[in-house]
């Protein structure tokens, strides 16, 4: 052989002590351990490269910030509804349905998540509709207007959101807002410093900062909260940008839920907040909790419409949202409908799925018929595929990009909110979910599903048998990804 060959034989196998040293110094579940590591030793050098950008860790200093908030922000909270409900009923009587109860509980003891009732609660599955009604409650805010958005673009709308940031701020208004960089490329501090003239703030999330010293894919702020005057609250998956009102022509219609809520909740997305912004900002701008204006009244169990805002991240290991739908799903009696534009489950969410379609529940699962992340839209592919054989309904959204992330089971109650059904959102991205426990709300949310269900076409067995073996690897390939997609 020659010296070539033995550099090159030498060169591999540094590469690969080199990959099993980066992946093992940092814990992870053993999946996700094993796509890493193919990455890095099928891909030399280029590998480590992807491994830099999308791979890391957050650092303890960073989680420790957001840990310490989490502790401050949450404490009222639960001291409030724990006595409130020292019987241990967290929803009111009527709230039969199977499960109900032990979801509230599972979300109050994994995320300290409150139930509170609320006077209001709209549901917005267009975009047009979406931000006309939430730039007319800006414009009518008197104290302050908190914003955080995964992406705020520097285009039409974005500056249309601005512009009403900025005339708020400037009459006196409390105006923050808190934004991903790496979702909002081109909405840099420049673009913001209209807002800054005028006495508002505008920062960018802790993970994001320094996009150049600390860039990295991971861990994304992918959150979308407003928060206006202690009484309005939008939560959902909405982004402000073009596309999410249709004007973008790749994918066309934008098809959304969102919610705006008037009601106690609105103080438990205000927390939400403030602890996302005192993660990131330094000492002296941090901004103290105030909930006394929360009152028993506001209760579930002494009012209606009672939700409670549920968050997840990389600074727990609890999965607080994911655990939120395997309890749904696992408690569901007749059916589960879940809306998802990216599906790639991890094992216990997949037999979950299955194991309900196989004891006879109604699972149905709707998904884009059209990519905007090609590897993802494949291991979605796959994993729709994988689901038909086992009995579960997957259909294709055909009139535009589905973009909603809901679930709702049994018709009885719900979830909406900013994660997906994929691993990032259940592990590596910061996201908040409401889970609705209103008959009314659940069934309305199952009527858009049924209409939702007309623009769609169902995926069936010969659809799959017609798929060639191209398609096929290519979803088989990217679902060995899918625990880093």
């Amino acid at each position: 052989m020659s010296i070539v060959g033995w550099v090159i034989i030498g060169l591999l196998i540094l590469n690969t002590i080199g990959a099993i040293f980066t992946v093992l110094r940092e814990v992870r579940d053993i999946p996700t351990t094993w796509a890493w590591l193919l990455v890095l030793i099928f891909l030399p050098v280029i590998g480590f490269g992807i491994y830099l950008f999308a791979g890391r860790g957050l650092s303890s200093k960073k989680l420790e910030q957001i840990r310490a908030e989490y502790r401050k922000g949450v404490h009222a909270f639960v001291a409030l509804q724990k006595r409130e409900n020292a019987h241990g009923r967290l929803l009111p009587e009527n709230s039969t349905a199977p499960g109900a109860q032990e979801l509230a509980t599972l979300l109050l003891n994994t995320d300290q998540a409150p139930v509170l009732a609320n006077d209001e609660v709209h549901i917005f599955t267009d975009g047009q509709e979406k931000f006309a009604q939430l730039f007319a409650d800006i414009d009518a805010a008197k104290d302050h207007v908190f914003v955080e958005y995964y992406t705020i673009y520097n285009d039409e709308l974005g500056n249309e959101l601005q512009r009403h940031l900025v005339a708020k701020a400037k009459e006196g208004v409390d105006v923050k807002v808190l934004y991903d960089a790496w979702g909002s490329l081109g909405a840099s501090a420049r673009w913001w410093q209209p807002l800054a003239d005028a006495g508002g703030k505008a920062e960018t999330f802790f993970s994001s900062r320094h996009l150049i010293l600390d860039f990295r894919l991971n861990y994304r702020l992918h959150r979308k909260i407003v928060v206006i005057d202690d009484k309005i609250g939008f939560i959902g998956g909405f982004n402000v940008g073009d596309q999410y009102v249709g004007r973008d022509k790749k994918f066309g219609y934008w098809r959304d839920t969102h919610l705006r809520i008037i009601g106690a909740t609105a103080l438990a997305l205000k927390v939400q907040f403030l602890m996302d912004w005192n993660a990131t900002v330094p000492d002296d701008q941090m901004v103290p909790y105030q909930v006394e204006n929360v009152q028993p009244e506001h209760l579930a169990e002494r009012g209606h419409l009672p939700m409670q805002i549920v968050a997840s991240g990389p600074d727990t290991m609890a999965q607080q949202i994911k655990f939120g739908y395997a309890k749904m799903i696992s408690a569901a009696r007749h059916s589960v409908w879940l809306q998802t534009p990216y599906l790639i489950p991890d094992d216990t969410m997949l037999d979950a799925l299955i194991s309900a379609a196989l004891a006879g529940v109604d699972v149905r699962v709707m998904i884009p018929d059209m990519p905007d992340h090609p590897f993802i839209f494949r291991a979605s592919q796959y994993y729709a595929r994988l689901l038909v054989e086992s009995g579960v309904k997957i259909y294709h959204y055909q009139n535009g990009f589905l973009h909603a992330k809901t679930m709702v089971v049994d018709g009885r109650y719900a979830s909406v909110g900013s994660a997906n059904f994929d691993i990032r959102s259940f592990k590596l991205n910061f996201e908040v979910n409401a889970f609705l426990y209103d008959e009314g709300l659940a069934k309305e949310l199952q009527t858009i599903f049924e209409a939702d269900l007309k623009e769609s076409l169902e995926l069936t067995p010969a659809i799959i048998a017609q798929q060639g073996r191209w398609l096929r690897f290519k979803q088989d390939f990217s679902r060995l990804l899918s625990p880093i997609l």
